[in-house]
């Protein structure tokens, strides 16, 4: 039983498309408001450096027009999370952020 001709598979890419769009928004913005010496404090890439990798993996997720058949908006997400996980947690320890 098809749901409006969508596959299983599809679906949930289309969940983690969406889904992804304000993950990608979210990191571009928190990279934006940190302070730029926070980034090369904690031996990461420059706030330059990281403002252009997710602001191109934002655009890539809000822009790619196939949504969830392309694949292009993955490597946005991947960047994305890649910042979250990785750099975000340093850069608010470094500036003494808990939450």
């Amino acid at each position: 039983m098809a749901l409006t001709g969508l596959a299983l598979y599809q679906w949930i890419l289309l969940v983690i498309w969406i889904a992804g769009i304000p993950v990608g928004v979210f990191a571009f913005v928190h990279a934006a408001l940190q302070r730029p010496d926070a980034f090369t404090a904690v031996d990461k890439l420059s706030k330059v450096k990281w403002l252009a990798i997710t602001g191109a993996a934002a655009l890539l997720l809000i822009l790619d027009s196939r949504g969830p058949y392309g694949i292009i908006w993955i490597a946005g997400l991947v960047a994305s999370l890649v910042y979250i996980v990785d750099v975000r947690p340093k850069v608010r320890e470094i500036q003494g952020r808990s939450w």
